[in-house]
């Protein structure tokens, strides 16, 4: 197994079977987890924030940044990796937490979910399995070959999604 890590405001695609996808420390951050059962292909992304228009340098930069542009801009990676485009895609979303705001003053976690289930709604999508919001820090890994999707968190241990 290879694992292939993907920062804050990153995305990674793969079809190697021998690759392990993963993400840590997911706050108010959410991972979108993309899931070709057809050609076996898999996608992690690492949302921050909602919406691209408070920094569009930014989002031109690093799409994966923004639920807007990087939701777009891991589907079409999906489709260089082989993604034809006519089976659907599964998706499952964890993280989203409220995490040092304990006063909901900015709500980025609840935010970023509204985001991407709006985009994803967009293209006809959404999501298989959730583990949303709470107050928990997550990491999260997906299998490319399986599909296995197994989220850890300090003091909590490890448990499938």
């Amino acid at each position: 197994m290879e694992f292939i890590y993907v920062g804050i405001g990153e995305f990674a695609v793969s079809r190697n079977p021998n690759h392990v996808l993963k993400t840590m420390a997911l706050g108010s951050c959410v991972g979108v987890i993309v899931r070709d059962p057809k050609g076996g292909g898999a996608g992690l992304l690492h949302i921050a924030l909602p919406d691209s228009s408070i920094n569009q340098k930014r989002a031109q930069d690093k799409p994966g940044s923004f639920a807007d542009t990087g939701i777009p801009a891991l589907l079409k990676a999906m489709r260089k990796v082989g993604y034809d485009g006519n089976s659907r895609l599964t998706v499952k979303l964890t993280g989203g937490a409220s995490i040092m705001d304990p006063n909901n003053t900015f709500n980025i976690g609840k935010r970023n979910i509204l985001a991407i289930k709006k985009i994803l709604w967009g293209f006809r999508m959404g999501a298989i399995a959730e583990d949303l919001g709470g107050s928990i820090s997550r990491s999260v890994s997906v299998d490319v070959s399986s599909g296995k999707t197994t989220i850890s968190s300090p003091g909590r241990g490890q448990w499938e999604l």
